[in-house]
């Protein structure tokens, strides 16, 4: 089993930052790979990053490119996601997933789900 907890969401403006944090227990982090998803009002789950068990490789949804970063530290058993240049459509409930073995970032794909935290990107 995997606990996942996550924080750091908040108000920001647009064009501030935010950290996500994802902090993981319960198995050998390293051994997972890690997504976030968000979901806004009225819509799916959607994806947004992905990292490899080893932090070796990275994948972005389209619309954060350039403006978003994942990254992990495992000695401290923490996923993390920087958010730069927000704007009012990134506003969503922030996921981070556990997927033990790698097979891509469909939701589906992934085995355990934290609660969430807020984001909202004020205009």
């Amino acid at each position: 089993q995997v606990q996942l907890v996550e924080s750091g969401g908040g108000l920001v403006q647009a064009g501030g930052s935010l950290r996500l944090s994802c902090a993981a227990s319960g198995r050998t982090f390293s051994s997972y790979d890690m997504g976030w998803f968000r979901q806004a009002p009225g819509k799916e789950r959607a994806f947004v990053a992905h990292i490899m068990k080893n932090g070796e490789r990275t994948y972005y949804a389209d619309s954060v490119k350039g403006r978003f970063t994942i990254s992990r530290d495992n000695a401290k058993n923490t996923v993390y996601l920087q958010m730069n240049s927000l704007k009012p459509e990134d506003t969503a409930v922030y996921y981070c997933a556990a997927q033990i073995t790698s097979r891509g970032w469909g939701s589906s794909f992934y085995d355990y789900w934290g609660q969430g935290t807020q984001v909202t990107v004020s205009s």
